[in-house]
């Protein structure tokens, strides 16, 4: 009698074996190469949807084929704990962000044990834990010693109705405080910036590391190096002083018909005429209102105010409209653009919309006086130009830079779009910056020995989106730690991003207490081996923990350039034809699917909706398919054959047997590796239909019956573990399957059968082509078609048909 494959049972019992025999802790072991397989830790929401499965289930699939094929496999968890819904939470419900993060977790971590991941649950990292964050404190005094720290202004969303700084998540609708509904403003308030600027170049390069080519691109782009000229322009009416802006173009400075200053601008007080500053004013306070992602937008209409002054352009002597524009940003280049209408198509729009002078420079060989329709963007000869006319302007870029070098106008240089990382955060519930505020001392960093400055558990939260910190004198009040008299504590906490940044360090050693991590583990497994999550991530978690490695780096505390070698990025499942989220309300709890189906059927549909980068639909009637397979395969191996008089495996089915099961081997090894998960389930579809198919035909007892059995359940390990745990057990093999090795292939058994192809157009032999034994239908037709005998005979002709042979011919009818 075939016994019932009951999965809550199965899934329930080994989980708690492997983690009494603690199967997955894994030590430093210099006789098996390392392999550290990590998954982005999840935030601490509450509740894991079948999204998180998605990034969870198919990485430790990975991580499982690794540990497999011999490595050394570290494969930790943990959790990204600190953060604002924490801090909204405890207003909205009246509970401690502390106690509503670890309620969340200890919800989380039982969802993730049913995953039946090989999680080493002895590293678990929580990043609002003391012991974590002193850690996260220490890192900020080191960068602050090393001049990577510093204070400076920046504007932050403020409501001057609740007198409050706001996150951007505050910021709700068209730019209200999500609280009150008064429209939002702008406020310069000192907080603490990263110098990440100074590794722009080094961020660009992504040397000896295998990530994904958008992402990279996503990060160069987000660095926004552009090489150009720094030109000095003069300012009417004042002798001594200069605007300098940064081009890329230098070869259009004679088509210069305005300048546009960011509203920020500190020259534009000072240079705003009488009749001007009202109506400049006006305009200032507008654009403060805006998000830099506001102002930026190519979809809005580009506007601006003129100041009532001029520069001077050097070369030609011309005077130079100044206006401001909300497009110009302050944080890069100068702060100020030279507008060339005719060389720029936002210049162009902006010129036509306010009536200002559009001067061609750069004339293409079909230009003959016409006006311009839109902005000439493309190469050409220089034209009004002074003593450059009639040179290429890819000539005169250079020739204009060596003039103006040569004046002393101008230098060639370098601008990045990327600006230095704010990390400030106006909340309580993140790690506290360890500073401290002395009237005689000034700014003064808190002492080492003094770390963690601890969150007091006695802040008050009000509704008001203002810190708690800021009203707790137990925390505000303390002594300087050089002069000892009264001082106060920053208010402000850590950019989440900052916790980030380094977990997957401390995962390495998470209890070791004389530093953040422990040296010697470090050397053994960093880098991380296989980094896998969203690419939603790529300018944001994956770009701050590059510039944080190397700038750790660059303090003698780590010896890798890069913290990740290769890097996957999976796709998202979608429900309802949405990406799944909360705030959809589309999304798909695993638990009932779990309890109904088991995990195993939950992780193995997950990696069969479609390709792991590019995700897939959740759908009821997938999940059941998946079911019934593995039902199917359950049978296969323990369901007692009827027949009583079957023929026994002869030694060319035997053959055949082994040659498939060899086959599949390699078809699956190598999908694994390479993450095609979807495929590599339907290879052992196919292979469970040939072992059920040869089954019901054949006597089967013999070794090579067994090896493919064999064979079937350690190729299923990785993804279906308890499953295929079972199955071990109960066909007499020793505990446990996943301390065995990979199955490997017989090179020998693997090689295609060939034949030769008959190739005829209106049946006439025109070709003759080797090919595998297996090809079919579809592939037949594409290798026909592209052989250059055929095409002679059909290049320029309409193909009515083509009739395929199986083995033998292919006929191309005309």
């Amino acid at each position: 009698m075939v016994p019932k494959y009951n999965p809550q049972e199965i899934e329930k019992r080994w989980q708690a074996r492997w983690e009494a025999d603690r199967l997955y802790e894994v030590h430093e072991n210099s006789e098996r190469p390392k392999w550290y397989a990590l998954t982005m830790f999840p935030y601490t929401s509450g509740d894991l949807h079948i999204g998180h499965w998605y990034a969870m289930a198919p990485s430790d699939v990975h991580a499982r084929f690794k540990r497999m094929q011999g490595y050394n496999v570290l494969h930790p968890i943990g959790f990204d704990a600190f953060g604002l819904p924490a801090e909204n939470a405890a207003i909205k419900h009246g509970i401690h962000p502390y106690k509503w993060t670890m309620r969340n977790i200890e919800k989380m971590r039982h969802q993730l044990k049913s995953i039946g991941a090989m999680y080493d649950w002895s590293r678990e990292v929580i990043t609002c834990q003391p012991e974590y964050y002193k850690w996260t404190q220490w890192f900020f005094l080191k960068l602050y010693e090393a001049g990577l720290a510093y204070r400076g202004k920046a504007p932050a969303n403020w409501c001057p109705q609740c007198k409050t700084v706001l996150a951007n998540e505050q910021v709700v609708g068209e730019g209200v405080c999500e609280r009150c509904g008064t429209p939002v403003t702008r406020k310069d308030l000192e907080q603490w910036f990263f110098r990440i600027t100074r590794y722009a170049d080094e961020l660009m390069e992504h040397r000896d590391i295998e990530w994904p080519e958008r992402v990279k691109l996503m990060q160069r782009n987000w660095v926004g190096k552009s090489v150009g000229v720094e030109i000095s322009f003069g300012i009417e009416g004042l002798k001594d002083e200069e605007i300098r802006v940064f081009t890329t173009r230098p070869d259009t400075i004679f088509g210069v018909t305005f300048m546009v200053f960011a509203p920020e601008h500190p020259l534009v007080a000072g240079l705003t005429t009488p009749e001007h500053k009202k109506e400049v004013q006006d305009y200032i306070e507008r654009t403060r209102a805006q998000t830099e992602i506001e102002r930026l937008s190519t979809e809005k209409r580009k506007t601006g105010v003129f100041i009532g002054a001029y520069a001077i352009n050097k070369l030609n002597g011309e005077r130079v409209p100044i206006w401001i524009a909300d497009y110009v940003l302050l944080s890069y280049g100068t702060g100020a653009v030279m507008g060339v209408p005719a060389h720029d198509q936002r210049d162009f729009e902006f010129a036509l919309d306010y009536g200002l002078q559009i001067k061609l420079v750069i004339a293409s060989p079909a230009w003959s006086g016409e006006p311009l329709r839109e902005a000439y963007t493309e190469s050409g000869t220089m034209v009004n130009s002074g003593q450059f006319n009639g040179l290429p302007n890819e000539q005169g870029k250079e020739a204009v830079a060596d003039f103006l070098e040569s004046k002393g106008w101008g230098k060639r240089t370098m601008s990045y779009r990327l600006r230095d990382w704010l990390i400030s955060r106006q909340r309580y519930w993140g790690a506290p910056i360890p500073m401290v505020y002395c009237p005689r001392c000034g700014i003064v960093p808190v002492p080492e020995k003094d770390l963690p400055v601890l969150l007091p558990e006695d802040a008050e939260f009000k509704p008001t989106g203002e810190s708690p910190l800021k009203y707790c004198k137990s925390f505000v009040n303390t002594s300087c730690p050089k002069c000892r008299g009264h001082a106060q504590r920053e208010t402000d906490t850590m950019d989440t991003f900052m916790c980030s940044n380094w977990y997957f360090l401390r995962y390495t050693s998470p209890h070791y207490d004389k530093g953040p991590f422990d040296p010697r583990k470090i050397a053994y497994w960093m880098p991380v081996d296989q980094y896998t999550g969203g690419a939603e991530h790529a300018v944001m978690h994956l770009f701050y923990a590059r510039f944080f490695n190397k700038a750790i780096r660059d303090l003698g505390l780590v010896k890798f350039d890069e913290p990740f070698t290769r890097l996957f990025n999976q796709g998202t499942v979608v429900s309802g034809g949405a990406k799944m989220s909360k705030s959809r309300g589309n999304v798909v709890t695993p638990d009932e699917y779990v309890s109904r189906l088991g995990a195993d059927t939950v992780r193995a549909y997950l990696m069969f909706v479609g390709p792991w980068d590019m995700g897939g639909g959740w759908d009821d009637s997938g999940i059941s398919g998946i079911w019934r397979w593995l039902n199917r395969v359950w049978n296969l191996v323990f369901e007692e054959q009827k027949a009583e008089n079957l023929p026994p495996i002869d030694k060319a089915t035997e053959n055949e047997l082994r040659r498939i099961t060899h086959k599949t081997i390699k078809k699956v090894a190598e999908d694994y590796e390479k993450f095609r998960f979807n495929t590599m389930l339907a290879f052992l579809m196919e292979y469970t239909n040939y072992l059920v198919k040869l089954k019901e035909g054949r006597k089967v007892d013999n070794a090579a019956w067994q090896e493919a059995i064999d064979t079937l359940l350690l190729l299923l390990a990785p993804s279906v573990p308890h499953l295929a745990e079972e199955m071990w057990e109960r066909t007499g093999h020793k505990y446990s399957i996943h301390n065995q090795p990979f199955p490997s292939w017989d090179e020998n058994l693997v090689v295609e059968e060939m034949i030769t192809l008959v190739i005829q157009v209106n049946g006439k032999l025109r070709d003759k082509v080797t090919a595998p034994a297996s090809i079919d239908e579809s592939e037949a037709r594409e290798l026909a078609l592209a052989s250059e005998r055929v095409r002679a005979h059909t290049d320029g002709k309409k193909i009515k048909d083509v009739i395929y042979v199986p083995g033998r011919l292919v006929n191309i009818v005309v």
